[in-house]
């Protein structure tokens, strides 16, 4: 009995080192598994950092390109505006200068007016004049 006590025990410490060598095979293969999982998952972060990073160049580039059109815009709408001003300043000098000598030419007319009416009553006096010059003479 004791014999066959100790062919099992025999057995079953086969058992168990072959159970503790499945075990660890196991465990190889799972840590194997696992190492070639942290490598995939470190390279697909990777390709989606680059591609994040891709992504965001695309986007900057694009509204770069924007801003740097809407800032070209700014400077050609200042430029105009500059340009404007500047010529809304000649024009009202102009008009101003119109103004002054349309006043002025008013000024002649209205005093070429009143030396008309002077000439009209100093003509109209010189004839009193002479018509009472006549008239004394003649009595």
């Amino acid at each position: 009995m004791e014999r066959n006590k100790g062919s099992s025990s025999g057995r079953r410490r086969d058992t168990e080192r072959g159970l503790e060598a499945s075990l660890l095979q196991l465990f190889d293969l799972h840590n194997q598994n696992s190492s070639k999982l942290r490598e995939q998952t470190e390279k697909a972060k990777k390709e989606a950092l680059r591609a994040a990073i891709r992504v965001s160049d695309l986007l900057v580039d694009r509204v770069d390109g924007g801003v740097q059109q809407c800032f070209a815009n700014e400077k050609r709408i200042e430029h105009e505006i500059r340009a404007l001003s500047g010529a809304i300043t000649r024009y009202a000098k102009q008009t101003d200068q119109w103004l002054a000598a349309s006043h002025a030419i008013n000024s002649a007319l209205k005093e070429i007016g009143d030396f008309e009416n002077w000439m009209k009553v100093m003509d109209y006096d010189c004839r009193s004049i002479t018509r009472a010059i006549h008239a004394i003479h003649k009595a």
